[in-house]
């Protein structure tokens, strides 16, 4: 294990994550991760584990976390929409291309709902740019 570990953990879940802190001077040369916070990613919030306050050098670390977490996040969010973008096309080519009147009788209408659906969803968050861009 390298000598530059960094001073906390974040294991992620769902909402955020556990905070550790790591401890690797110790007299058996182990490894230690003491739990001191879990905090949400949505709403912000941190937690100190156990009874322990956290430092404001602890707090601030957690809250430069959370930041740093929702911008990849964020990242990840317009990634997954630009991949979705190139299934919608592969999507197309494989109905026009190789596609069985079985395979596309089983996915016409939920693609096309889905779509429908988007499409009017797209169509309305336009609109409300170009009114509010045109409002001086």
């Amino acid at each position: 294990m390298s000598n530059d570990l960094p001073e906390f953990y974040f294991r992620v879940r769902e909402n955020g994550a556990m905070v550790f802190r790591i401890a690797a001077e110790n007299r058996h040369r182990r490894l230690e991760m003491d739990q001191i916070a879990v905090c949400n990613v949505k709403n912000g919030e941190i937690r100190p584990h156990g009874d322990r306050p956290l430092s404001d050098e602890e707090r601030q670390t957690i809250v430069d976390w959370i930041e740093d977490r929702r911008a990849v996040l964020a990242e990840r969010d317009v990634d997954d929409i630009l991949r979705t973008v190139d299934h919608l096309n592969l999507t197309a080519q494989w109905a026009q291309s190789r596609a069985t009147d079985g395979q596309l009788e089983e996915i016409t209408d939920a693609l096309l709902l889905a779509m429908h659906d988007l499409r009017g969803v797209l169509v309305r968050k336009k609109a409300d740019r170009l009114i509010k861009a045109s409002k001086p």
